[in-house]
Parts: structure tokens; sequence; C-alpha cells
């Protein structure tokens, strides 16, 4: 039987003589006010039900999680807070929720007791909202991309090379944990696995979209990717969603002005298409910051620091002044960070990153020309600086409550020099020879970035652990569901 779905009739501008609905009970009062919701927008729709011509034993079955049918009139509410509602003709339970033993009743539960039942926390008015703004910002970032004018690219899941050169990789294997074949120096036998080499899960299709933008000019890929780091915090998956474009002949500057001009994009593609969520995720967010300490509470609503990002340019800074700026901040010289930085070449954390966000500039900031020591290999060597303080084409953007939300670079196109660099950190050449040959074969300058898109629905919901942004999450000793 054909059903409308309640954001439509919600949006209706009159009433409808004949409706069908379905979806599931989120409350039932006074034997006679049902509350349905269908997930196709935060809001739920009451239908009023003839409480005198309906069975007992069907009442009794109305409970929380139960999934109906219902068909009737779309009439004017009489009551607040809606403007219409459903006088029931006909009630048609479709499936049974056990009141005693369904964990999603009509109340407040924590964040913690709704990721240990990731499977049904969707059915909260919080991750209803968050699924779908993740939705919807899944699609804007592909439509930006394409009406850009970029070609999607599917890199592999399953790689034998590692992006990141962090080793840091999930392994892949159809050997036998038990009685793995060896070689002559006792090492695993590769050659008798699947592949006939060693893989793993990838970290980043970067590499991959390298070689298509060297023959299609601008990519972008959009998939899962996997890191085997023990960081077991709150903004840290072990599989998590990433964006990456890449651009011939696009240099640093050119790749700062894309990053910037995407984030606006896709932001404001949300804004515009998901209010009512954004509203209530907004006020969720406020009535959470009631509770901290007034020294602990953000200075803007989730709605004021999304419009805040589209109204300011994100400001550009280089990694030298970045260092300077930390090393005589007062949190620094009072000991307060966690990570001291006494001089030129320090990695920068979290708490650096967010300093400069939130206290020092109070607007985005982008990074720039990172120390080479700390930064990947396939990252452009800069020619101006000396020895002791090499610097490369790097980038990364910085956002308020998040710190790091995007890391790009120009890329080393020079194949001398990308040799050097891979034999200086022992990599063997003959596993890149695939991605040397964009340098020997028509090179030019190109840059892209990666931009963790769980970070991004992050900062766009106000959530604050990054679990809560991925439908079921994987982090160390955790692959439930």
């Amino acid at each position: 039987m054909k059903h409308t779905k309640i954001k439509d009739l919600l949006n209706s501008t009159k009433p409808i003589d004949d409706v069908t609905v379905k979806g599931w009970v989120r409350t039932f009062r006074n034997n006679q006010f049902l509350a349905i919701n269908d997930g196709s927008v935060i809001h739920n729709i009451q239908a009023v039900v003839d409480f005198e011509n309906t069975a007992p034993e069907t009442l009794k079955r109305l409970t929380t999680g139960a999934a109906v049918l219902i068909k009737g009139s779309l009439t004017e509410s009489q009551g607040a807070g809606q403007k219409f509602e459903i006088q029931a003709k006909h009630l048609e339970i479709l499936g049974d929720s056990d009141a005693e033993k369904f964990p999603m009743q009509p109340k407040k539960h924590s964040l913690e007791f709704l990721r240990e039942n990731a499977h049904l926390r969707v059915r909260t008015n919080v991750f209803g909202a968050i699924m779908r703004v993740r939705s919807v910002l899944s699609f804007a970032i592909h439509q930006y991309f394409q009406e850009k004018g970029f070609v999607y690219v599917n890199t592999p899941i399953i790689t034998g090379s590692d992006a990141e050169g962090a080793g840091e990789m999930f392994k892949v294997t159809a050997l036998a944990f038990d009685g793995t074949p060896r070689n002559e120096e006792g090492k695993v036998d590769y050659k008798a696995d699947f592949f006939g080499k060693e893989t793993n899960l990838t970290v980043s299709g970067q590499l991959e979209a390298e070689t298509y933008a060297m023959a299609l000019g601008q990519v972008y890929t959009f998939g899962p990717t996997f890191r085997a780091e023990n960081s077991n915090t709150s903004r840290h998956l072990a599989e998590f969603w990433m964006v990456e474009p890449e651009v011939a002949f696009n240099d640093l500057d050119a790749n700062m002005d894309l990053a910037e001009d995407f984030i606006q994009y896709v932001i404001k593609y949300t804004l515009d298409k998901c209010p009512d969520d954004l509203a209530f995720l907004n006020q969720r967010l406020a009535d959470e910051e009631k509770t901290k300490p007034m020294a602990e509470r953000s200075e803007l609503g989730l709605l004021e620091k999304l419009n805040f990002v589209l109204e300011n340019n994100f400001k550009r800074v280089s990694y030298t002044e970045a260092i300077e700026i930390l090393r005589n901040s007062k949190p620094n010289k009072n000991k307060k960070f966690n990570y001291i930085i006494d001089e030129w070449g320090a990695d920068l954390q979290s708490e650096h990153e967010r300093f400069l966000v939130e206290k020092h500039f109070k607007c985005p900031v982008i990074l720039f020309d990172y120390p080479a020591k700390i930064k990947a290999f396939y990252m452009r060597l800069n020619d101006d600086a000396p020895a002791e303080r090499q610097t490369v084409r790097a980038m990364d953007i910085l956002f308020p409550g998040i710190g790091e939300i995007v890391g790009g670079s120009q890329r080393e196109e020079r194949l001398d020099v990308l040799q050097q660099k891979i034999a200086d950190l022992g990599i063997d050449e003959k596993e890149l020879w695939w991605y040397l040959d964009t340098r020997r074969f028509g090179t030019a300058v190109h840059s892209g970035f990666g931009l963790g898109f769980e970070r991004l629905v992050l900062f766009v919901t106000g959530m604050t652990n990054i679990r809560d942004v991925i439908p079921f999450p994987r982090t160390p000793q955790n692959a439930e569901f």
C-alpha cells in the first residue's frame, strides 16, 4: 500500500481527505494521541485515534517503537505545536515492540548508552538529525565536484602501498594464521598469499588519484579509509570516510583556494537543506553548553559557528609564524599545554591547533609550509629554505572545536627530488614504480588535499565525539554490529 512521507504531510498547504502513513510510534498518550515518525523529518506527526471504536488489545500494542500504518484525513490541528494532524480511520500494527525490552524509551539517554545500542540509536531525534545531515553533506560533496567538472574516481580499498608512510595499516591476507608459509629467512612468504604480495587496507587513495589527475585534469575520491592507530580518543576512528581531490596544474595557493571554497559550499548547502535538523542540533548544543562552567562554554552557538565560517575568509599563516605565536603564548609560557613548544620543527598537537583557531585568530586557519621532517615524502620541497629548516608545500585547515579538518599539499613533481626523498626514508623504489612513472612521463605541478568526512560532520552537527557521527564506529577493541 502506497503511503506519504510525514515530511510531505507536514509541509502540506491544505487539508487532505485521504492519507496513508507508515512509521514508528514515538509516544502514545491518553489512549488517543499517537506521535509517529518515519525518519523523513525530525518532527513527528500526531494521529488522533478513535479509542472508543478501537479494540483494547490493539491500543495496548501501541507502544514506543512499534511499526504502524495509519489511514485517515489530514486536518488542521486543534492543539498547539503542530499545523496538521491525522484523524485516524484505520489503524494497523505492522510490527510490535515490547515496551519492557525496547531500549529507546522516550526519555533522555546518555551518548555512551546510545553507542552501546548503535543499531537502534538512529530512532532518537539526535541521531536521526545527525544521519540526515550526514547524508546531505555527502550529496553536497559530490554535487560540488561534479558542478566543477571533476571526475569521480574509485581508488582501491586493498592496496600494496602506504600513502602516509606511517606503517599503521591493517593487513589483508588469505593465509591461515597457523602454519603460515615462511621464506628462507623465516619471514612470512607473501608470494603464497592471495595477491602474491603483502597487502593492506588503504589509508588514503591519494597516490592512485594522482595518477588519474595527471590524465583527467581534476579528480576526486570519496570512500572508506582505515588506520590501525591505537588512538582511543574522541577524534579518531579506525574506519572512516575520506574526500580527496587531486588537480593537475594547481599549486599550493590554488589548492588552498579550492579547499576553502569547497568547505564553504558544502556547509551552506547543508544549512539550506537541513534547517529543522540543524535548529534542533543547535538547541541541543545550547542546552549542553549550559551544563559546563562558564570558562569552558563556546562563544558561538552551532548556527552562529557555521555562518561564521561562511562569512569569514580563512586566515593563512605559515608554520614558522604559527610556532612563534605558540612559543610566546600564555598557555605555553605558563606550561598549560600538554606539549610545550620550545623550538621550530615541533609537530603541532590538537591543543596548539585549537589555540590558534579559537583563542588567537578566532577564525578558521590555514597553516602552510611545514617542516619537511614531519610531513610525508610526496610533498613538494621548497627551494628557498636553509638546510636546517627545510619546508614543504603542505597545508592544514584548522577549525574551532575540531583542530585539523583538512590536510593537503602541492605534490613533488620533480622525479629526482622525489626519488631522493623516497631513498632517504628507506622506501623501496620498486614498490612505487607506477607512481614514479607519473613524474617520468609528462610531469607537471599538481596538488590535492584530504578531508576526513566524519570531522566535517562533527563540526556541522556540533557533536563532540566522532563516534556519534558515523553509523557504526570502529575503534580500538570495538567492532560491534
